[in-house]
């Protein structure tokens, strides 16, 4: 069991966005009134491969550890800051699996889609960050770690202070990989 800590969003194609008292995800679609809403990708880089392909990207999970860790090596982070929709904390959100389902609060659910592919706005709102949260581990895998994709498939209001529970996929656990 988790907590959500903050939640944001923003109408235009901003990489921060400002928190809210609450936001309303919409099954199907993502966080209403939000740029990166809709059923086929939003993401401008997305939009230029392929318009129709569908919107994995719905929702942005992030967990407030890392935002911690960042303050603590220097680089000052707080909720919204880097994009995400949803700031979270108890929850180990790069561990979960694909398909994993996460209430948030009494109605809302989404399912965990694969990894938020960190990229140069990162080091544009902060120089240095991006390589803090996305390197090369030794043994040669791409370690990312900016946050988890969603898709909304229960509506709800999301408010700070709500609690996440984590219900896991059946079978076999596949582990996140970017979308």
């Amino acid at each position: 069991m988790g907590t959500v800590i903050a939640v944001s969003g923003s109408g235009q194609y901003t990489f921060t966005k400002p928190t809210r008292d609450e936001v309303l995800l919409v099954a199907g679609l993502g966080v209403d009134g939000d740029a990166h809403q809709g059923t086929t990708v939003k993401h401008r880089s997305r939009v230029r491969r392929d318009p129709t392909a569908p919107n994995l990207r719905q929702v942005h999970l992030m967990h407030a550890e890392l935002h911690d860790e960042l303050t603590a090596d220097g680089s000052p982070v707080g909720p919204g800051q880097l994009g995400e929709n949803v700031t979270t904390r108890g929850v180990d959100l790069l561990g979960l699996p694909t398909g994993t389902r996460l209430r948030l609060g009494a109605d809302a659910v989404v399912e965990v889609t694969g990894l938020r592919n960190p990229c140069v706005q990162i080091e544009n709102f902060q120089p240095g960050l991006l390589k803090k949260v996305l390197h090369t581990a030794a043994d040669g895998t791409v370690v990312r770690r900016a946050g988890i994709m969603s898709v909304v498939l229960v509506g709800g209001t999301v408010r700070p202070g709500d609690a996440i529970e984590v219900e896991l996929p059946t079978g076999t656990h596949e582990p996140l990989r970017p979308v």
